[in-house]
């Protein structure tokens, strides 16, 4: 691990926070390894129920890639394997909540895109600014954009690498809700702890589903989704919510 990714545990909600504030909390390759270990920890998991990720400070959630790192990949192929930190969130298995404290560009707009929810203080920024030094998006900027604003507002972005203000954001879909930067991990925290009380199969099953409905053809989306429904009806938590509902009570989830 790294002093320059904080991961702490609070019950059921695990907290990322990419710790350089001085820089941006740009990532270096260090830090995305520690970001791996991490979610690692969290997949193996049965306790931990949701993830945030959210920046140090108040100017920036992530302002990408450390640009003064990449010269140190001997070749592009080496640059082209290296571990990814969106990679790694998309990776983890329980739902994860971007909470979007100031800049998200390149690869920290990729960063809070390969999260679930997205949500943001009325300070943020977001933009795909890789063309203004010469290269793309590497960690899903494209395929993230268009699915959540559209290839026309995602075409701008990445063509002209300009900044959004966090309301143009909201507007086109990009972001779930806009909060006072004093209250963002507050409501983060609220949205993680609802999730966290829900059954945890049937949180990471819903998440498999939403990923899945983006990419599959919608007659074999829904057959995907019934056989996640079947595999979800069969567990011990769902057995518990039935009970829970004829007697009343609330339902204690076990993930099993």
């Amino acid at each position: 691990m790294t002093s320059d990714l904080i991961f702490d545990i609070h019950g059921a909600v695990a907290i990322i926070t990419i710790n350089r504030p001085a820089k941006l909390n740009s990532m270096t390759p260090d830090m995305a390894h520690a970001l791996e270990a991490a979610v690692a920890h969290c997949n193996a998991s049965d306790t931990i129920r949701c993830v945030i990720v959210t920046g140090a400070g108040d100017r920036a959630f992530c302002a990408g890639s450390d640009i003064r790192t990449l010269d140190d990949y001997a070749t592009p192929w080496d640059f082209r394997n290296r571990g990814d930190y969106c990679d790694a969130i998309r990776l983890c298995l329980k739902p994860t909540i971007a909470a979007v404290n100031g800049y998200a560009f390149g690869g920290g707009l990729e960063t809070a895109m390969s999260c679930d929810i997205r949500i943001a203080s009325s300070n943020a920024q977001f933009a795909a600014p890789e063309i203004k030094l010469g290269w793309i998006g590497g960690g899903g900027m494209a395929a993230g954009l268009v699915h959540s604003i559209g290839a026309s507002n995602a075409s701008l972005m990445i063509l002209t690498g300009d900044a959004i203000t966090v309301q143009k954001a909201e507007q086109w879909g990009l972001v779930s809700e806009v909060c006072e930067p004093a209250d963002l991990m507050t409501r983060a925290r609220a949205i993680a702890d609802t999730i966290a009380s829900r059954a945890p199969i049937a949180a990471e099953t819903g998440k498999l589903n939403l990923r899945a409905a983006h990419t599959m053809p919608y007659e074999k989306a829904v057959e995907y989704e019934r056989d996640l429904q079947t595999i979800c009806f069969a567990t011990e938590d769902a057995k518990e919510g039935r009970a829970a509902f004829k007697e009343k009570r609330p339902p204690v989830f076990n993930r099993r």
